[in-house]
């Protein structure tokens, strides 16, 4: 059911489906399904780490996963049946209705984008261990500290830093997964906070958990997908957050926002990763008495978010690792275009045809 109020949005046709491990919802072309099951069992895990060829998080839901496929500008998906008693529900469609775009968040993929091997510069491989010690040898006045040297420990990232978000598994093999660099003078390029502030109904919501570790009680790593959909737009927060006590914190979004109203259909993807010390961020705690914000994703997010970018998301910066998932990049798909795509290839297949036809003749 739909929350919040907003009586000049119109909610449009759609269609839901909710079980005990997954959900959807079919709206203006889209089918957009989430799953969420309990931590994976040990087969599960086994045959998990033998395909990513790492040690699990301590935490790992390999079965969870966010799917978003589009069908086109002329599909009837989210279209509620034209008989009352159709027994249609949302999976349901015509036959040779596939989409036409697939992209998919999973926790197995991600992992799969963990840094493995001997370190190298702007992999961000961070060491714990007599930590406090180690930054007052390397560390400045508060407002200056720069980050710890990086220190290769294990012949992978043991704080599962993941340079993922999420991929796009239908058409294949496309570049950059079809994504090419937003226009900053094109307002569409852009995702539209001002929009995804109004009141309107949220007509669908997940928080979907990928993986947690709690680093050998040294810290925390952990990645979470939110996805929201209303009226006029659907919203993604992809997240990988990251606390090495007493030497960092990191922090890596990818937002992906698509307009069901505005054309062209564009995909909106922004990924941005921040950085900054330990003892940086743990001096902007409200009250120096609680610690527990630092536990806070959402905290830490803020924080970094609010801090200058020079310092957090700069890779030449003196304070930083390197780290080369730091900066900001704002990505843009057109959908037309693979309809255009699709077009030409049925069109290619139909004189194919045509020339067998009459070769045969």
């Amino acid at each position: 059911m739909a929350t919040g109020c907003n009586a000049a949005v119109a909610v449009p046709p759609h269609k839901r489906s909710d079980t005990e491990t997954a959900s959807a919802i079919e709206i203006s072309g889209w089918r957009l399904t989430s799953t969420s099951l309990p931590i994976s069992n040990g087969a599960e895990i086994d045959a998990c780490q033998a395909e990513v060829g790492i040690n699990l998080p301590e935490m790992f839901f390999g079965n969870n996963s966010l799917i978003l496929e589009w069908f086109g500008p002329e599909s009837d998906i989210g279209t509620p049946p034209t008989r009352p008693d159709s027994q249609e529900d949302v999976g349901d469609t015509k036959a040779g209705n596939g989409p036409l775009w697939r992209y998919e968040f999973r926790a197995q993929d991600a992992l799969k984008r963990v840094h493995q091997g001997p370190s190298e510069p702007g992999d961000g491989c961070v060491k714990v261990g007599h930590a406090e010690a180690w930054l007052k040898s390397r560390t400045g006045p508060a407002a200056e500290s720069p980050m710890p040297d990086m220190v290769e420990v294990k012949p992978y990232d043991w704080t599962y830093t993941p340079l993922y978000s999420g991929h796009t598994s239908l058409p294949s093999g496309l570049d950059n997964d079809g994504f090419g660099p937003a226009d900053p003078e094109n307002p569409q390029h852009e995702i539209p906070i001002a929009e995804l502030q109004r009141p309107d109904p949220i007509l669908f919501y997940a928080e979907i958990p990928l993986y947690e570790d709690e680093l050998h009680d040294n810290g925390l790593s952990i990645l979470t997908i939110r996805i929201r959909v209303m009226p006029e737009s659907l919203f993604i927060l992809f997240r990988f957050t990251l606390r090495v006590d007493g030497v960092l914190f990191r922090n890596f979004d990818t937002r992906i926002y698509h307009s069901f109203v505005r054309n062209p259909p564009l995909v909106v993807r922004d990924i941005r990763g921040w950085e900054t010390s330990y003892k940086t961020l743990k001096s902007l705690l409200p009250n120096p008495e609680d610690l527990s914000p630092l536990a806070d994703p959402q905290w830490i997010a803020r924080m970094l978010a609010s801090m200058p970018t020079s310092s957090t998301m700069d890779r030449s910066s003196r304070r930083s690792t390197g780290w080369k998932g730091l900066g900001a990049r704002v990505e843009v798909l057109d959908l037309s275009k693979l309809v255009n795509q699709a077009e030409g290839e049925l069109s290619d297949g139909i004189n194919a045809l045509k020339l067998v036809d009459e070769k045969q003749d």
